[in-house]
């Protein structure tokens, strides 16, 4: 057994970020069929809230939102207040899971299949690693991978700063936010290689 697959509750272990948009395709592609979990991966990815945040989100809060809709959400481990956005992809994704799913406003969008009460962030721990397992994806992953993934490609393909990333992830300072992303390094040493004159 791998250190991965063994997270405590409360654990050091630094999940990873999926680096690739190869392997975010077929994890994609991998739950497509199964509107709930698509929705998780997508919405994850999108918005860079913390898993134990997303779970809580209820139907009645996206229920007939739009592209570009902003949604207010109180953060559960900060108290403070955040944002959840419909972009396109996760639209698309909300759409294929309402009409699979026709959920009730007072449902939770990730409903645990125990009972009425929404997934925990040990169980979307699991589901991830669980998909990066059936795509061959070698590294260490868990709940915070969907905020990782984020962050990462905001900053890698879109050049998002550490500032607005700082915000975003309601960090307290952009030091936080580069130690939590963990790319840091790499970028100092592709500046170094930067010539001037």
């Amino acid at each position: 057994m791998t250190p991965a697959r063994g997270i405590k509750k409360g654990s050091n272990l630094t999940v990873e970020p999926i680096r690739k948009k190869k392997d975010i395709k077929s994890i994609s592609r991998l739950l497509k069929s199964k509107p709930r979990d698509y929705l998780l991966w997508v919405m994850g990815i999108n918005n860079g809230l913390r898993a134990n945040d997303l779970v809580r989100i209820k139907y009645s809060q996206v229920e007939g939102k739009k592209v570009g809709a902003v949604i207010k959400i109180v953060e559960s481990k900060t108290g403070k207040s955040n944002v959840l956005v419909i972009n396109k992809s996760v639209y698309k994704a909300l759409q294929l899971y309402i009409n699979e799913v026709n959920p009730d406003p007072d449902d939770f969008l990730f409903k645990s299949r125990k009972g009425r009460s929404h997934l925990s962030s040990q169980s979307v721990g699991r589901m991830i690693r669980s998909w990066t397992d059936a795509i061959n994806l070698k590294g260490q992953y868990g709940a915070h991978t969907l905020r990782k993934t984020f962050g990462f490609h905001q900053r890698v393909k879109y050049g998002a700063g550490y500032e607005i990333l700082c915000k975003r992830y309601n960090h307290s300072s952009p030091a936080v936010t580069m130690r939590y992303l963990g790319i840091e390094s790499k970028e100092v040493t592709d500046m170094l290689m930067n010539e001037i004159g």
